[in-house]
């Protein structure tokens, strides 16, 4: 299939480049795959593919620094910026009130149930929860198409239930992959792979910004794994092209920036004034940032983390990181979200399930007394706790009023290392958890529940990155005993064994449950660090 010339879009490059579709048929793919968005891709693709692989190549450059012992900083170039006073411009009716935020796939029934929460605002996402299969994100643009026109509904086959959506519905905010993922299936002059992350938004934009509008909203962004405020410098000029190109007025689109690696957060003022004219603020992706923080400073034997379970946010660097944040969004005019909290509702276990909610409702009283404006959950059964515990704090619709100016954070604040143990129990749940979400991700599944927690492809990086990390430097465990080669492979056939007996020996012998296996021991061994758990796992993807 191949872009076709359409009016609405004005492109000063002609003839445009041909975008080819390669992935196997999808049914209604061509009401997505519309000659309008494929335009408007391959035009961004051909105005910006470039410098985004430059600013990949700039963060191989920045690794190597790291490596050689180097540590971040805030930027002196950038100094008369931060200490300057500007604002963002003012968001959007439907983005003032964010306090809770429900996330997920883009799944048919989730997206329903999503929209039909208790909450201000839902996330479908093309990232960290979708598993990128080609019918997945395919199915997953018509499954928003339908969502932004009201005609989505879903026959759950087993039930025969029929869901659809309630008369109010919460803001729809879509989360495109991020800059690092390229899109196979969607080849540029027979060549070149485009971008996963403008693909998602392209398609996203071109077919729903009109019907957007018409029911008194917008094309609302959440951009992922950002590194320097040249990366969200990029996104803009990427808005402004594909705002010009589609005749909608600049600032239209609102994008609000994960702040879910460590150099972001040191460039936090820079990202938000690279986006002024379209930002929706910034939000604490905790799962990520802790990953994030293990990849930076992998080769470094001074910054190995406890168990995942020991780093929790009211640890110094997260805690320094979180009010950082609050401060400068709010200097900024901007909205300081919060993150997720991985505790989902344990259906079967009611003492269990009391003790999880607690968890839960601590956290988002945190977030919302340290002057958060709103929070995420990953299940509408938490989204009545989370709001009663902002509710409790915010007396208006968000916090920008908490200024939060006795705030002072250093370099050394977002270093330092937590302390803790790294237990053999730790160990094991990483195996445990990694080798299995890895399973299900491969069988098209980006959002697994395991041991009472919802896991994304964030979590499952802190799993295979501390293994890495506790192995190639010989970590000892509390009881002593050193992360060795030979104490990885047995524990690794004995969890294998667990999961076994937890699963079943089919699903464990077939299917892909070897190959995940297989492929997480390799990245845990590798003498280098794969930078993604997800770019080996995706060429294995159809």
């Amino acid at each position: 299939m191949n872009a076709e010339t359409h009016g609405r879009v004005h492109m000063r490059e002609q003839p445009g480049p041909q975008v080819e579709i390669q992935g196997p048929r999808i049914e209604r793919a061509d009401e997505v795959l519309t000659p309008l968005a494929l335009q408007l891709l391959g035009s961004l693709h051909r105005r910006f593919n470039g410098r985004r692989l430059e600013l990949l190549e700039a963060r191989v450059r920045r690794q190597a620094a790291f490596d050689a012992g180097e540590l971040p900083d805030f930027l002196a170039a950038t100094a008369e910026l931060r200490a300057a006073d500007w604002r963002i411009a003012p968001v959007p009716a439907d983005l003032i009130d964010r306090r809770v935020e429900i996330t997920g796939p883009v799944d048919r029934k989730m997206i329903i149930n999503a929209l039909n929460a208790p909450v201000q605002a839902f996330m479908a996402d093309f990232e960290d929860s979708c598993a990128p299969t080609w019918d997945n994100i395919i199915q997953g643009q018509v499954n928003l198409l339908d969502a932004v026109r009201r005609t989505i509904s879903y026959q759950d086959p087993s039930t025969s239930k029929v869901y659809r959506l309630a008369e109010r519905t919460a803001t729809l905010i879509v989360r495109p992959r991020g800059w690092h993922l390229a899109e196979k299936h969607v080849r540029i002059n027979g060549g070149e792979a485009v971008s996963g992350a403008l693909f998602d938004f392209a398609l996203f934009l071109a077919n729903n910004h009109e019907a957007l509008a018409r029911r008194g909203t917008g094309p609302y962004f959440y951009l992922p794994k950002i590194e320097s405020h040249l990366e969200a410098r990029l996104w803009n000029e990427v808005f402004i092209a594909a705002q010009d190109a589609l005749g909608v007025a600049r600032g239209t689109i609102k994008a609000t920036v994960l702040i879910e690696t460590i150099l972001a957060a040191f460039e936090m003022d820079e990202i938000l004034y690279e986006l002024r004219e379209h930002s929706a603020g910034l939000n604490c992706g905790r799962w990520d940032y802790i990953f994030s923080f293990i990849k930076k400073f992998r080769n470094r034997g001074d910054f190995l983390l406890p168990d995942r379970a020991a780093v929790t946010m009211e640890r110094h660097f997260l805690k320094s990181y979180v009010d950082l944040l609050i401060r400068t969004c709010h200097r900024r005019g901007a909205h300081a979200m919060g993150g997720m909290a991985a505790q989902i509702p344990i259906r079967d276990d009611p003492q269990a399930n009391a003790i999880a909610m607690a968890r839960v409702r601590a956290d988002k009283l945190r977030e919302a007394r340290a002057g958060h404006d709103g929070t995420w959950v990953a299940h509408p059964g938490l989204a009545t706790v989370a709001r009663a515990a902002f509710d409790e704090v915010m007396s208006g619709p968000n916090q920008l009023a908490v200024r939060r100016d006795e705030v002072q954070v250093s370099a050394r604040d977002l270093l330092t290392v937590p302390e803790g143990e790294i237990t053999e129990e730790g160990v094991r749940g990483c195996i445990r958890v990694g080798v299995q979400y890895l399973e299900s991700w491969l069988r098209g599944n980006g959002c697994v529940p395991l041991y009472h927690l919802m896991e994304d492809a964030a979590t499952a990086e802190i799993c295979r990155a501390q293994l890495w990390q506790w192995l190639h430097h010989g970590a000892r465990t509390s009881d002593g005993t050193p992360v060795s080669v030979e104490r990885f492979d047995r524990l690794l056939t004995e969890e294998l064994s667990r999961i076994h007996e937890e699963v079943g020996a089919a699903r464990l012998t077939g299917g892909v449950f070897p190959t995940a296996a297989r492929l997480f021991e390799q990245m845990t061994k590798s003498e280098s660090f794969p930078e993604f758990l997800t770019i080996p796992a995706y060429e294995l993807l159809s």
